[in-house]
């Protein structure tokens, strides 16, 4: 007899309908799977057939054929092993055939029978809706990601035994409720009124969280660099609901989803050690899967000890924050992934550390002084919109009991900011697909739109252009920052006192 079970699978961030076909026949008993499956799907023959005979079920001593179909579709991982025994299991006769017909099964078993955790049960579900299926079985810890798709009825499955008698009618199983999204706490986040000093440093930052820009920040050892980065994302807008599910499913795809948390709703964070490979950053492997840029998607990529990065890592950066995305190719395929992050970057100005630093004399040579900063290519450096210096902090400052302004009083200047970009860049005759969350996504056209200078402006530039040697990127991301100099002050044109801020935010001491 042959039965048919609906399943999924995940290439990059998109999900895949797989047919799991279960044929039984006269022979030898064992099992087969074909359908171009990994190490993982094969071994589920071993625990479909415990999971089966330990839930008090008959796995049937006949010869069992499994297809996976399309076969020209790579199979990975154990989300096999429930709609494979579901299969088994209607092909014996032990549960009704047609009522599998209308859903998406998905889980990995145990032995015992049991249904465990699996990884990209988002964008499982999101496809499920997609394609017309409105229920789907999934782990029971995985329902509440599954749930946050509207329209779809999640059933949350605890073991095999306990599917097997809902499905026979013996057993009702009440369906996942609704994410109330609300619940759901941000992570700990720093305050800027923590940070003592630095005022001319948390405007950079205010300046980069209101239009998504770019950031490097250049200091002596302790005058917190480090601190100041991980306070920037207390300071950015909070995510769109469309944000929060790029976000959460990425998260999905990667495993890496927290617990009791099925919707992220704060932006990320990523602060990958300097040791990190490039396939570690931008992603990869045999069957690629996504890379710390990818998981910073909406959120904030920190590199601290920017020059200690090996310069084949820095230079994959250049294509990802000029496109937003990042392609990974391998012989079976190409894969695209999100990524659409913010770089924070830190770095001492030389390898002792107290280059220019008016305190601690440098015992660096000019020749290493040089070499160190050169780490860094040119081409890096100028799609880095704001660089600024960070001197270290005066004990007067240190030991001053007074608290500076508070994170969310910054944030709300921040979302302004923000939310007059999105008044500018809505299109009113719908025409236009490409969504543009935050002026640094503006590309040149945008740019020549948006940010018009006036006659004083127009003379400010085209001296800076001679003076300063900047390249025609260089140009572009001066006004995109000048831009947004100009929302946070609540302008609607661009005056040459935002020029000259941008302006200033050029790099000054690295070439």
């Amino acid at each position: 007899m042959l039965a048919r079970v609906f399943s999924c699978a995940v290439l990059g961030l998109d999900g895949v309908i797989v047919e799991v076909e279960v044929d039984l026949a006269n022979g030898l008993p064992g099992v087969i799977i074909v359908g171009l499956p990994d190490m993982a799907v094969q071994e589920s023959r071993e625990r479909v057939q415990s999971a089966i005979k330990n839930s008090s079920l008959v796995f049937p001593r006949k010869h069992v054929r499994v297809n996976l179909a399309p076969a020209s579709v790579r199979k990975e991982g154990p989300s096999y092993d429930l709609p494979i025994a579901l299969g088994i299991l209607a092909a014996s006769d032990q549960i009704p055939v047609s009522i599998l017909q209308d859903m998406l099964v998905i889980g990995e078993l145990s032995l015992d029978g049991s249904v465990r955790h699996v990884r990209g049960v988002l964008p499982m579900a999101a496809l499920a809706i997609e394609k017309g299926f409105h229920r789907i079985l999934v782990p029971e810890s995985d329902a509440a990601e599954a749930a946050l798709i509207p329209g779809l009825e999640v059933i949350p499955i605890r073991d095999l035994a306990q599917l097997c008698a809902s499905l026979n009618g013996t057993l009702s199983i009440k369906a996942q409720e609704a994410v109330e999204k609300e619940e759901f706490s941000a992570w700990e986040l720093t305050d800027f009124r923590e940070i003592k000093g630095q005022e001319h440093v948390k405007r950079a930052l205010e300046i980069a969280a209101a239009g998504g820009h770019n950031i490097l920040m250049i200091g002596p050892p302790g005058a917190g660099k480090t601190l100041l980065a991980r306070a920037l994302p207390a300071i950015l807008p909070s995510m769109t609901i469309q944000e929060s599910l790029d976000v959460t499913r990425i998260y999905s795809v990667a495993d890496l989803l927290p617990k009791e948390v099925p919707l992220i709703q704060t932006r990320p964070f990523r602060a990958p050690h300097h040791t990190i490979s490039h396939a570690g950053l931008v992603g990869g492997g045999n069957w690629p899967h996504p890379g710390e840029i990818s998981l910073a998607h909406r959120g904030v990529l920190f590199l601290d000890e920017l020059p200690e990065f090996s310069k084949q890592v820095l230079e994959v950066l250049r294509q990802p924050l000029e496109d937003k995305i990042v392609t990974i190719s391998r012989a079976r395929g190409s894969l695209t992934f999100p990524a659409n992050f913010q770089l924070v970057a830190a770095m001492n100005p030389c390898p002792c550390g107290y280059y220019g630093d008016a305190s601690k004399p440098c015992t660096c040579s000019p020749s290493s002084i040089t070499k160190y900063q050169k780490r860094i290519s040119g081409p890096l450096l100028d799609r880095i919109d704001i660089h600024i210096q960070v001197p270290r902090v005066e004990y007067q400052k240190l030991s001053d009991s007074r608290m500076g302004e508070a994170s969310s009083v910054i944030r709300k200047r921040v979302e302004a900011a923000r939310a007059r970009q999105q008044t500018r860049f809505q299109d009113p005759a719908g025409t236009n697909s490409r969504i543009i969350f935050s002026n640094s996504d503006m590309k040149n056209a945008d740019t020549r739109k948006f940010c018009t200078l006036n006659v004083d402006g127009q003379k400010l530039m085209e001296t800076a252009m001679r003076q300063m040697q900047l390249t025609a990127r260089a140009y572009y991301r001066i006004l995109k920052l000048a831009r947004t100099i100009a929302d946070l002050a609540g302008e609607e044109n661009i005056n040459s006192a935002h020029l000259a801020e941008a302006l200033q935010y050029r790099p000054q001491i690295l070439y």
